[in-house]
């Protein structure tokens, strides 16, 4: 059964307001959720609100809170998230960035104690569409096992990286896992198997279920180029937010724990240096002209895929995982 987004919107609103989230951070929560619904990631989507909502309940998400900023140093932002939800910390951030980005050209704000932010190519096509290049990145629970080990020490730890580029910014947000949590959650709920080579299970070796990947450990892309740059973004952001390591880290799987990963957030105004959008608008077209190798597949460039997807789902509806849409319309009538 697909349902409409508005019809969704509505729903997760309400939700928020019900838990006393005040309309303009529950709007906020609602629209990132949705958007990744539109864009085909449903591991970012609405099958993460009943954990928000639990989290709230338990007093471990503050409704209210936008995060505290101190400037370190003229274009450093040190944000304490006080427990705040995600979208609303990080959109804060962004928006006490601006005015000592207009005048220097680079901000960088680095948060922690803030609750999961979900997917990061929100924040940073927010800042591409207003002329500003975002770099996003942020960490996790140990979710991933290095190079050739077993064991899962390291957080999936995404990066998102938005360009202004004519009528269209680039955007490139990916996990340096080869899958999210929230896409092998999101096969456990359906009851499919995952891909072979995503995961092993908790005795090491490489598994289907997602079950067992879930108590085991998702695989770095690209094997040791994956683990490498998943491990740079661990000690970025965590020697500028002063959050806790992958091994230490909860909350943002969990409705048990204070959530202590940690956000980086990049913005560099475009305008700042000599280059020119339109330049780059023209070579992605050129990219996407290239020869393809399969005729019936077009060179594609990222973030293609995303807007074709987000059209055909907001003609088509967006289809929920049954149990999951179960859960919500009971909280819904509650």
């Amino acid at each position: 059964m697909k349902l409409a987004p508005e019809r969704l919107r509505g729903l997760a609103t309400a939700l928020l307001e019900a838990r006393d989230v005040p309309p303009t951070n529950a709007l906020l929560q609602t629209d990132l959720l949705l958007e990744a619904e539109l864009r085909g990631l449903p591991s970012h989507g609405l099958q993460r609100l009943p954990l928000i909502l639990s989290r709230l309940d338990k007093g471990l998400a503050d409704a209210r809170s936008r995060g505290t900023g101190t400037w370190r140093r003229r274009s450093f932002l040190s944000v304490e998230g006080e427990r705040g939800l995600g979208p609303v910390v990080m959109m804060h951030a962004l928006q006490t960035m601006r005015p000592v980005l207009d005048e220097t050209g680079i901000a960088i704000a680095a948060i922690r104690n803030a609750n999961h932010i979900g997917m990061l190519a929100y924040y940073a096509e927010a800042a591409a569409r207003n002329g500003v290049i975002g770099i996003v990145m942020s960490t996790s629970e140990a979710l991933v096992h290095p190079f050739g080990g077993t064991q899962a020490m390291l957080g999936t730890n995404p990066v998102a990286i938005g360009i202004p580029s004519g009528d269209q910014p680039f955007m490139l947000d990916l996990a340096t896992s080869v899958v999210s949590m929230g896409k092998i959650n999101n096969h456990a709920m359906r009851g499919a198997p995952i891909p072979f080579g995503w995961a092993v299970d908790a005795e090491g070796r490489p598994t289907t279920d997602p079950q067992a990947a879930k108590a085991g450990a998702i695989a770095p892309f690209g094997g040791a180029k994956g683990y490498g740059l998943g491990l740079a973004i661990e000690l970025l952001v965590a020697a500028l937010a002063g959050s806790d390591l992958a091994p230490e880290v909860h909350g943002t799987l969990d409705a048990i724990h204070t959530a202590n990963k940690g956000d980086l957030l990049i913005l560099i105004d475009a305008a700042a240096g000599d280059g020119n959008v339109r330049s780059l608008a023209t070579y992605l077209d050129y990219l996407r002209r290239s020869p393809p190798s399969d005729p019936a597949s077009p060179v594609a460039v990222p973030g293609d895929g995303a807007r074709k997807r987000r059209a055909a789902t907001e003609r088509s509806g967006i289809e929920l995982p049954q149990p999951l849409l179960e859960h919500l319309l009971a909280l819904e009538a509650a």
